[in-house]
C-alpha cells in the first residue's frame, strides 16, 4: 500500500513534520505489514489551517453541488469496497466474510444514509417573522477507533460533507491503512483541497492537538469513555462543540415468555460478532432466575458452535481480538470473572485450542454472575458474555438499568407489545425489539458516559449544523 507513511493535507499526499513512526500489525499472526508516519503538533497544525482556509468556499456550497459531491463518493467507494474489506481483515482481524459483508458495506450505507439527508434536509424554516437557518458549524476534528473503522471514518466523514463542513481526521493508529484508502476515495471523487484532511498519529499528541486546537470548531470522537473525558476536558477551553460515542455494557433481557432456545442461541452468537469488539453488543444477558440451569445449558451449545480462527481461513466466525493489550486485558477480565465467583459454563482464559500465536480468545459464558461483579460493570471488548438472574420484569429492567453506561440494548418476548413496553422503560440510546438490526437512518448514540450526541442518517447531519436565528427576516 501507497502512502503508509505520507499524510493527506489540502489535496495533496505530504510528508510529515514529525519523525516519529509505528508498525501495524496483523492480530492474527502478530506480524507487521506496514509502517505509518506518527503526527505531531505541528502536522496537525498544517492539516487544520488547509480545513480552515476551505471553509468558507466549501460551506457555501449549493445542496445540489453536494449532493453531486456525495454521489461521487459513493461511486467511488463501490470500487474500492473490496480493497477496503482486504485492509480491515489483515489490520484489525475481523473475519474475511465479516469484512465484505459488514465492515466494509457499512460505510457506503453511511454515504447513502448521508445522501437521503441532504436531499430532505430542510436547511431553512420560517417561525413567525423569523427565518432559521441551519449552517455547517465549521472546521471539526474526528477521531476514530479501530473495531469498526471505516463504519466510524463514514458516520463522521459522510454528515460532515453534507452539512459544508471541513474536517480532519486521526484514525485508530492500530487499523489505519483503511483510513489511507477512505482518503483516496474522497480524492478521486473530487472532494476539493482542504475539505478533508488526515494526520496519523495516537491519541496524547494527535487527539489532544486536535481537540485543544483554537481552529477547530467541534470534535466528534468514538472510543472509550476514558479517552472521551479527555477530550471533552481537552476541548473546554475553547468551548468547541464535543460528540462522543462512547462504552457500553448493554442489557438483553430474555423475558420468560420468549423462545429460549432461539433468542439465546441468537444471542451468544451476536456478542461475539467481530469479536465481540462492539461498544454496543450486549453482554449483560438477563434471564428469569428460576431458569438459569436452562439458560446455561443453551448458552454453552451455542457458544461451543462458535469457531475461532484465522481471519482468511474458511469457516472461521471470530477472528483476534486486536492487540496484545487488548488480549491482556479481556484475560484479565475473564480471570476476575472466575475469583469472583462467577459459574464458568464456556471458554475461559487462554487462547482456543491450536492457536499458539495471534490475539485469539475463546468465546466465554458466564453464569449465574451478580451486577455488582467486575464483569458486570466493565466494559470488556471482548468475546465475553454473562447470565444474570432477575425475579420479575421490573427486577430485570432494574438490573439492565443499573450501569453507568446506556448505549444500547436488547429485549426479547414472544409477545412484541411486551417487549416494546419495556424497551421504552430502558435508560439507553438505542433498543433493539426481537432481534431486531440496527438502522442506518436511525439515531445512534447513548445515555449517561455512553456519550452525547448522535450519529446517522439526518441526526447525525443535524450534530454538523448551527441554527442561525434571523428576526424580522420573514415580516410582509
Amino acid at each position: 500500500m501507497q502512502n503508509t507513511r505520507k499524510f493527506y493535507i489540502d489535496g495533496e499526499w505530504v510528508e510529515p513534520i514529525g519523525t516519529d513512526t509505528l508498525d501495524v500489525v496483523n492480530p492474527a499472526t502478530e506480524m507487521a505489514i506496514a509502517t505509518i508516519a506518527l503526527g505531531d503538533e505541528k502536522d496537525v497544525d498544517r492539516a487544520v489551517t488547509a480545513a480552515r482556509t476551505a471553509f468558507d468556499s466549501y460551506a457555501a456550497t449549493t445542496r445540489a453541488d453536494r449532493i453531486e459531491l456525495l454521489s461521487r463518493v459513493i461511486e467511488v467507494y463501490g470500487r474500492r469496497m473490496n480493497d477496503l474489506a482486504t485492509t480491515i481483515t489483515q489490520e484489525m482481524g475481523a473475519p474475511a466474510g465479516l469484512a465484505a459483508t459488514a465492515q466494509a458495506p457499512c460505510g457506503m450505507a453511511h454515504l447513502a444514509a448521508a445522501l437521503d439527508a441532504l436531499r430532505r434536509f430542510e436547511f431553512e424554516e420560517k417561525i413567525g417573522t423569523t427565518t432559521v437557518v441551519h449552517e455547517p458549524v465549521g472546521v471539526c476534528a474526528f477521531i476514530t477507533p479501530w473495531n469498526w473503522p471505516v463504519n466510524q471514518i463514514a458516520a463522521k466523514v459522510a454528515p460532515a460533507l453534507a452539512a459544508g463542513c471541513t474536517m480532519v481526521l486521526k484514525p485508530s493508529e492500530i487499523a489505519p491503512l483503511n483510513a489511507i484508502i477512505f482518503a483516496e476515495i474522497l480524492h478521486e471523487a473530487g472532494v476539493p483541497a482542504g475539505v478533508f484532511n488526515l494526520v496519523h498519529g495516537d491519541g496524547p499528541t494527535v487527539g489532544a492537538a486536535l481537540s485543544t486546537h483554537p481552529d477547530v470548531d467541534m470534535v466528534s470522537f468514538t472510543g472509550s469513555t476514558r479517552a472521551g473525558v479527555e477530550v471533552a476536558r481537552n476541548a473546554a477551553p475553547t468551548v468547541k462543540r464535543v460528540a462522543q460515542e462512547l462504552g457500553g455494557k448493554s442489557a438483553n433481557i430474555v423475558l420468560v415468555d420468549a423462545d429460549f432456545d432461539e433468542v439465546i442461541t441468537r444471542d451468544v452468537t451476536g456478542v461475539v460478532v467481530n469479536a465481540g469488539q462492539s461498544c454496543n453488543a450486549g453482554s449483560r444477558i438477563l434471564v428469569p432466575s428460576d431458569r438459569m440451569d436452562e439458560a446455561c445449558a443453551i448458552a454453552k451449545a451455542a457458544a461451543e458452535t462458535i469457531v475461532v480462527g484465522p481471519p482468511d481461513a474458511d469457516g472461521t466466525t471470530v477472528g483476534p481480538l486486536v492487540s496484545q493489550a487488548q488480549f491482556d486485558k479481556v484475560q484479565r477480565l475473564i480471570q476476575t470473572g472466575i475469583n469472583e465467583g462467577g459459574t464458568l459454563v464456556a471458554g475461559g482464559v487462554g487462547r482456543p485450542p491450536g492457536l499458539s500465536a495471534g490475539y485469539f480468545v475463546r468465546p466465554t459464558v458466564f453464569a449465574n454472575v451478580t451486577n455488582d461483579m467486575t464483569i458486570a460493570r466493565e466494559e470488556i471488548f471482548g468475546p465475553v458474555m454473562m447470565l444474570i438472574g432477575y425475579e420479575d420484569e421490573a427486577d430485570a429492567i432494574r438490573i439492565a438499568n443499573d450501569t453507568t453506561y446506556g448505549l444500547s440494548g436488547m429485549v426479547s418476548s414472544s409477545d412484541t407489545q411486551r417487549a416494546r413496553n419495556v424497551a421504552r422503560k430502558m435508560r439507553t440510546g438505542m433498543v433493539h425489539v426481537n432481534g431486531a438490526p440496527l438502522a442506518f437512518d436511525a439515531p445512534f448514540g447513548g445515555y449517561k458516559q455512553s456519550g452525547n450526541g448522535r450519529e446517522f442518517g439526518r441526526f447525525g447531519l443535524a450534530e454538523y449544523l448551527e441554527a442561525k436565528a434571523i428576526f424580522g427576516d420573514n415580516e410582509n
